[in-house]
């Protein structure tokens, strides 16, 4: 039976999880097993680039803080080696990374993953992933609010102009 003060240690860090959890507005779920120092060290390294953090935890004190942050549906796939990953701003940054990562090294493998607190299965993780990222939606947002009127201001200055050679060639003709 563990001690007292490991016990109080867990839980604390139980606590701390499903706060991380709560305050996530994306997470990875992803199995490790397997992968080389190189690519640990670059997969941390991208993922903390994009502001993502990430962390290897046991299944047990997964599932606790899961079950805290009413995020259950993870349950299913808390078994063997497992790490998460998780992003406060950013819902596609985890799911990108370590999609192309688990593409290139098959030691990594999407288990599953959240949104806002909707539970994704490993499909849903690979269709989030495919998503463009927020800066980009925003610019083809913004590109189609923007198309309207600069087709606006072309056509008017087409009519513009076709009035100005109009009236140079009258001015022209009456000169001549």
């Amino acid at each position: 039976m563990p001690s007292q003060k490991i016990l109080e240690q867990k839980q604390e860090f139980v606590a701390q999880l499903a706060e991380k959890l709560n305050n996530a507005v994306a997470g990875v779920v992803v199995s490790y097993q397997g992968i080389n120092v190189a690519d640990d060290t670059q997969l941390r390294k991208n993922l903390r680039e994009a502001g993502v953090e990430y962390m290897v935890v046991k299944n047990t004190l997964l599932r606790l803080a899961a079950q805290k942050a009413n995020l259950e549906g993870l349950n299913g796939v808390l078994s063997g080696s497992t790490a998460i990953a998780l992003s406060n701003e950013d819902y596609v940054a985890a799911a990108k990374i370590l999609a192309e990562c688990a593409e290139k090294n098959k030691a990594i493998q999407l288990k599953a993953g959240f949104v806002d607190g909707d539970v994704l299965d490993k499909s849903g993780v690979e269709e989030l992933a495919k998503l463009p990222s927020k800066e980009v939606l925003i610019a083809k947002t913004l590109g189609g609010l923007n198309a309207p009127i600069t087709g606006l201001v072309y056509v008017l200055n087409a009519n513009l102009s076709g009035l100005a050679r109009v009236l140079n060639a009258i001015a022209e003709k009456q000169g001549a």
